[in-house]
């Protein structure tokens, strides 16, 4: 496929662009700041500029394809180009920029004819994550019919980006998957950050103790554009365990009590529920941070 992915320079998409090109796809970065990756192309584009958008969108990747008979369209679009949080720039910034190239991607890859679209929402529309004090989920595991009513400008600029997806699916008909990522780590964070969530589960709350590995991301993503025909749908995305190495029993008996409990849970099971990926698109995370680190936890 020739992929037209947006913000392939961060933290997410440095890891997803390659995965996608190692696959045999042609892949276009459009970012404000090149990937410089011998196997994926870099077009510098302000998404939040509607012509640049089309422009990037209708035009070529590589003074290669000059070579081709005729101009190749994108056959899908991965949107992940954004504003990655709050506390970077002002909460209005964060939100209009997030919004506006949310928008400026759907409007531009419908128009010109793409048919699956394939776009970045969080964790945090569910308003645990960057929620001021203690909030908690109302019910455990969280899937996708958990309300998503967040305070935040970030988690409310992914909310605004699901129901502009949502609308242009609905005009059009294309396919159009938002994937809720969970915290997103990299394999060398393992080493770096992991140690002290497992001495001390407490800092994760906020992630509902979930994680996703940049390589199980890249997985998500390339199912979803092997899947066809769902319309839109939103998928919570994440590894099957915790990012902790407290039993599930123990994080819902010190963190959870009172919440309730909607099914059986596994051993280490994440709080995160992953059931929608894996039914409909075939999503099956294979890392995990005991491929790296000891579980003290285990015996």
């Amino acid at each position: 496929m020739r992929i037209f992915f947006t913000g392939g320079s961060g933290k997410a998409g440095r890891h997803v662009a390659p995965y996608l090109a190692d696959l045999g796809h042609h892949v276009t970065n459009a970012d404000l700041v090149p990937l410089g990756h011998p196997d994926v192309a870099d077009l510098r584009v302000d998404l939040t500029d509607a012509g640049e958008v089309y422009s990037a969108l209708a035009g070529l990747a590589t003074l290669d394809e000059l070579e081709l008979p005729e101009a190749p369209r994108y056959d899908a679009v991965v949107h992940f180009a954004a504003v990655p949080r709050i506390a970077l720039t002002s909460d209005a910034a964060t939100y209009a920029t997030n919004v506006l190239s949310t928008f400026h991607v759907l409007e531009a890859a419908t128009r010109l004819g793409v048919r699956k679209v394939v776009f970045a929402s969080s964790e945090t529309t569910y308003g645990v994550c960057f929620a001021q004090g203690e909030h908690r989920p109302l019910y455990v595991p969280v899937d996708e019919e958990h309300p998503t009513v967040p305070e935040d400008a970030y988690a409310m600029s992914k909310v605004a980006g699901e129901e502009t997806a949502r609308s242009f699916q609905a005009r059009t008909g294309a396919d159009v998957y938002g994937l809720r990522i969970n915290n997103v780590i990299e394999p060398h964070e393992y080493a770096e950050l992991f140690p002290r969530f497992l001495e001390d589960p407490s800092p994760r709350r906020r992630n509902l103790f979930a994680y996703i590995d940049t390589r199980d991301l890249g997985q998500m993503v390339q199912r979803c554009l092997e899947t066809d025909g769902l319309g839109y749908e939103v998928f919570n995305v994440a590894n099957a365990d915790m990012s902790v190495a407290a039993t599930t029993q123990e994080i819902r008996e010190r963190f959870y009590a009172g919440v309730e409990v909607r099914r059986e849970m596994g051993r280490d099971e994440t709080f995160y529920a992953i059931d929608k990926a894996r039914d409909l698109v075939g999503f099956d995370p294979t890392h995990s941070w005991r491929d790296e680190l000891a579980d003290p936890g285990a015996g």
